[in-house]
């Protein structure tokens, strides 16, 4: 059975946005899904994050799925570099590798080892396709995102228009493109 983990982004949690409709969308399609609660998400560490997935993963192969948000989908690839068997691919939702729009210290300091650590992008492209979708209004993203995720990771990438950084905050509560990703992944 084709399985799909969900891992919402910083701050948020499984009940907000778009979350919630995606996974009954996925549900009525036949997948399994998981949609994770993340630990302290106004605190989000690297090794919680990853090890939390791996934990929720146990054990991937090519019928699992991703679907991240923002840090979540720093979490997907930063758990892919760690896996060895190919996946059926992931679809990252307003991702990111460099940042705009960090106001308080506190934020950049969280935000800090997440842009620091490298992630072996290599072994990623060989693990896993990636389907990448960006806003053209992020605050927080910035369309060099776009360019980074084709370049660094030969990913498919899509913008949408006005949806912000794709949360409920930005009435974004349907999110039809990351079900066009998956299915294209699926095959």
């Amino acid at each position: 059975m084709k399985r799909v983990f969900i891992v919402h982004g910083w701050g948020g949690s499984p009940r907000e946005g778009w979350f919630p409709w995606l996974k009954n969308e996925l549900t009525h399609k036949g997948f399994s899904v998981f949609l994770l609660s993340m630990p302290r998400p106004k605190k989000p560490l690297i090794t919680d994050w990853v090890s939390h997935l791996a934990k929720s993963v146990k054990n991937s192969d090519s019928e699992t799925y991703f679907v991240g948000h923002s840090i979540g989908c720093q979490t997907i690839l930063r758990y892919l570099e760690k896996v060895d068997t190919l996946v059926g691919g992931a679809v990252l939702v307003a991702p990111w590798l460099t940042l705009t729009g960090l106001e308080t210290k506190e934020e950049k300091e969280t935000a800090k080892s997440w842009l620091e650590t490298p992630i072996d992008f290599v072994h990623v492209k060989k693990i896993a396709k990636i389907h990448a979708l960006f806003s053209d209004n992020d605050p927080f993203v910035s369309m060099e995102n776009v360019r980074l995720f084709k370049q660094k990771l030969a990913a498919v990438t899509m913008i949408e228009h006005h949806k912000g950084h794709f949360t409920g905050d930005d009435d974004v509560i349907l999110l039809h493109s990351v079900i066009t990703a998956l299915n294209e992944l699926t095959g």
